[in-house]
């Protein structure tokens, strides 16, 4: 697909009327990819308009094209960047990238002090959300608020998630911790550095591990994958 322009911006009440179409789509795209989504309704993204926790792209011709929103927990110390999608007509041209960047810097903006947090099934996302800074953990180091959980009850997988004791799912978990980074800036010695590297290596690997162990038939090709793109 040639490039395109894209306005990507923060959604407001002037945008109430996509609502439903881009719930229709969330849920249409997660029918397509075979996975579970926590379905949202119209009213709750309009609530998200309201509170300037959401972005939303369009086109050069002004056609919607993408959005994504904002969710707490905890008080404020966590954030999810949920909900994320395309409209058809402009997959592969890189607006997934965008958007997340948008919304990521909203976050930040709001919540300067909060985990931001994400769980999803995509390669493309996981690699987005690595080159913003995320890392991948493990779901206990995700909010404990039990009103984040309850949003993945529609999900298609939501009895793998409860038979686990919500200790794993098909969604790898990843995690950008303010402090980690701030601590990150600070190290200049090359060594340490080094041990980081490391670290983040170890984790993509146990990621990959416990992945495989609950889903060993059908995790081997994606795991090479994943492999091959962050290590």
């Amino acid at each position: 697909m040639k490039s395109q322009f894209f306005k990507v911006i923060v959604a407001s009440e002037a945008h109430f009327d996509f609502a439903p179409l881009i719930c229709e789509e969330m849920e249409s795209s997660a029918r397509a990819r075979g996975t579970g989504i926590a379905k949202r309704t119209p009213e709750y993204l309009r609530e998200k308009m309201t509170e300037g926790k959401a972005v939303i792209a369009f086109s050069e011709t002004d056609e919607w094209a993408g959005f994504c929103y904002i969710e707490t927990w905890g008080h404020g110390k966590y954030v999810a960047n949920s909900g994320l999608i395309v409209s058809p007509h402009f997959r592969k041209g890189g607006l997934g990238k965008q958007i997340k960047r948008k919304i990521f810097e909203l976050s930040r903006e709001k919540y300067p002090e909060a985990k931001i947090f994400g769980l999803t099934t995509g390669l493309a996302v996981m690699k987005i959300n690595s080159e913003l800074g995320y890392e991948p953990v493990t779901y206990s180091e995700l909010t404990d608020d039990d009103a984040f959980w309850a949003g993945c009850r529609s999900c298609v997988n939501y009895e793998i998630l409860t038979s686990k004791e919500r200790k794993n799912c098909l969604c790898t978990a990843m995690l950008y911790d303010p402090e980690e980074k701030r601590q990150e800036m600070n190290m200049q010695d090359p060594a340490r550095k080094a041990r980081r590297l490391k670290v983040f290596a170890e984790k993509w690997q146990r990621a990959i591990s416990r992945a495989r162990t609950v889903f060993r038939d059908k995790f081997d090709s994606a795991a090479a994958s994943l492999v091959t793109l962050f290590l």
